[in-house]
């Protein structure tokens, strides 16, 4: 959906051809954004159902304030171009899901930003910048529990009548999916009813990573019980989630980290890694349970324990579904960052 740049107030930038993060955050906030106030994206690769401008019109676009959204380097840079070289009056707004010390240089773009919000606190600690924190949300009607899950599990051809431990997302070493796999293969000989699921896209890069664990279960004696999956080819991976009983999150690293929120929508708990925003998403012994990066014992530990006690985890499940509509919606997210995007622009009246 290409829009008349005249009309356009604020510009959503999503400079990468390669999709990432970032990239669905903007898919996922731009349509919404744009029943309230006139947004729109621009990059090299976009969806033609996302409102944009065509990246020409940038250098072209008529004179009036606007706001223009970086969430990289590269788009914090052709902002300043634009307002310096082109004399465009934008206000500038930064993004930022870091979660680690940045370079001299992101922090000089930093500096000369209007406005800086960070995607959890952990990540606005990172800046040397005053940062409004602004969650990540999802969409909370379409990631809800399943209203047949046994019906559900058989569409997914998925065990029916057992206990289901998920880890979903890309696969490679940053996303802990050796921990879980070993993890699976130490504690389902104990736990006779219980499978675990594994499913997410590889990379040419990590296809000897995902392959060494394919062998790893091959070779193991609950082999049987331990499904990995190739990543689902729909448009969502909402039934997957609803399928299961249990997420695990074992993430070394991570910017902000969706699934225990989707998961956390579905109904669904997490053992979740300390790192990205689960320490703000995961209430503990309330929707799941926190444990330290990098760690396998703690993973087993954590595993075992909540198997072990299954009113717990009835508990902690249905604690899920309302804490995930309290303050985690993509609704509230974008009504959030509407109000910046107001104030920058001087629409107090809204």
């Amino acid at each position: 959906m290409t829009l008349d740049p005249a009309r356009v107030d604020v510009i959503a930038p999503n400079l990468k051809k390669r999709y990432s993060g970032v990239t669905s955050t903007v898919l996922r906030l731009v349509p919404l954004q744009a029943k309230q106030i006139a947004i729109a994206s621009v990059g090299p690769k976009l969806p033609p159902e996302i409102p944009q401008i065509r990246i020409r019109d940038l250098l072209t676009m008529p004179r009036h304030p606007r706001v223009w959204h970086a969430r990289r380097n590269n788009e914090m840079l052709t902002g300043l171009a634009l307002k310096i070289i082109l004399r465009q009056p934008l206000k500038l707004m930064f993004t930022s899901a870091a979660q680690r010390h940045h370079s001299g240089y992101t922090k000089c773009l930093i500096r000369q930003m209007d406005k800086v919000v960070a995607t959890s606190a952990r990540s606005a600690s990172f800046l040397n910048a005053q940062a409004q924190v602004i969650h990540h949300g999802i969409d909370t009607d379409h990631f809800c529990p399943a209203p047949a899950r046994r019906a559900l599990r058989q569409q997914l051809g998925l065990p029916l009548d057992k206990v289901l431990l998920g880890c979903f997302g890309r696969i490679r070493p940053s996303k802990g999916n050796d921990l879980f796999i070993d993890a699976m293969i130490a504690i389902l000989p104990d736990y006779p009813d219980v499978h675990a699921v594994m499913m997410g896209g590889v990379t040419d890069q990590f296809q000897d990573f995902a392959e060494d664990l394919k062998a790893r279960v091959a070779a193991s004696p609950v082999a049987d019980r331990i499904h990995i999956m190739p990543e689902d080819p729909g448009w969502t991976i909402a039934p997957w989630f609803q399928a299961i009983d249990l997420y695990i999150a074992p993430q070394r690293n991570e910017g902000f980290g969706l699934t225990p929120l989707e998961a956390m929508s579905c109904g669904v708990p997490s053992v979740a890694t300390r790192t990205g925003a689960f320490e703000e998403i995961v209430a503990e012994d309330e929707t799941g349970t926190l444990i330290p990066t990098d760690n396998d014992a703690a993973l087993q530990s954590a595993i075992r324990a909540i198997l072990a006690d299954p009113d717990r985890l009835a508990r902690w499940s249905a604690a899920c579904r309302p804490r995930a509509e309290n303050g985690f919606r993509i609704a509230d997210e974008a009504a959030a960052l509407i109000a910046i995007y107001r104030q920058l622009l001087g629409q107090t009246d809204h």
